[in-house]
């Protein structure tokens, strides 16, 4: 009966024990997510999907896009912080400056010589249409439009264009100034959406003021990220029109509609 007693005491005495220990190591745990400012991550549907509200908190939106697989969703949302980087000083000056400060907010080079095709961006944000900043996976940069896309080509094969004009330090995936024809329909049914199967990471549109002289940039579900009123050599007048008309009626026109009805009222002031 002693020895019983004696290992009942031994078995209790090293449970204590392991408790104690498991205790102190999640208070410690504890600690140190109090002291860094962040919080355990708490689990998830694999099935959750992307929305506006996930990019601007402070939740880690999941690597993979269920309703756009082919999203680089890390280096759309490095993208999207590069842009809120920027102030009036980067999107107020002379044009060409500007569009610079734009394609390196994209994750993009500015590669005005380079031949079509292989990485050439003179066109970009420089013409109606070439207005979507798109980060597509690595997987879908290959992907080409079937005939889905009306108004592109057949094909459209942009992945070595991506490839050489892509900027590395934004994340994995690509960027593109993929076409906007089609955005104004619901859901879209342009380039990014459809050929890469990818949100944009933010669209470029003219404001239908007098002068056409002040741009939005706006997220995938038309929220403003930044604004500029450019100097010097702006794109044709005719190019900020149609651009403006490739929106209008849509998410992506909403922002600048307010816009010019703000910048008109205070004129009739």
């Amino acid at each position: 009966m002693r020895v019983q007693i004696a290992l009942f005491s031994l078995a209790a005495a090293t449970a204590t024990r392991s408790i104690a220990r498991a205790t102190s190591a999640a208070n410690a745990t504890t600690a140190a997510f109090a002291g860094s400012g962040v919080r355990p991550k708490a689990a998830s549907s694999s099935t959750s999907s992307l929305s506006s509200s996930n990019d601007n908190s402070q939740n880690e939106m999941p690597l993979i896009d269920p309703q756009y697989p082919g999203t680089a969703v890390q280096r759309m949302r490095a993208v999207r912080e590069r842009v809120r980087s920027l102030g009036s000083e980067d999107l107020n000056g002379p044009w060409e400056e500007v569009r610079r400060k734009i394609l390196w907010a994209g994750g993009l080079k500015d590669l005005p010589r380079s031949i079509p095709g292989q990485g050439y961006t003179g066109h970009s944000f420089n013409d109606y249409n070439h207005v979507d900043l798109t980060c597509m996976r690595d997987g879908s940069s290959d992907n080409e439009n079937d005939g889905s896309v009306q108004g592109i080509a057949l094909g459209n094969a942009l992945g070595n264009g991506i490839r050489i004009a892509s900027l590395p330090e934004l994340g994995p995936g690509g960027s593109w100034s993929t076409c906007a024809l089609g955005c104004n329909r619901d859901p879209p049914q342009d380039v990014a959406h459809i050929q890469f199967r990818a949100r944009i990471a933010f669209k470029l549109v003219w404001v239908p003021n007098a002068g056409y002289d002040t741009f939005v940039l706006v997220d995938d579900n038309g929220a403003e990220l930044a604004r500029g009123k450019p100097t010097g050599r702006l794109p044709q007048m005719r190019e900020r029109q149609v651009n403006y008309n490739l929106v209008k009626g849509s998410k992506y026109a909403r922002v600048v509609d307010e816009v010019a009805s703000s910048a008109s009222a205070h004129e009739e002031l």
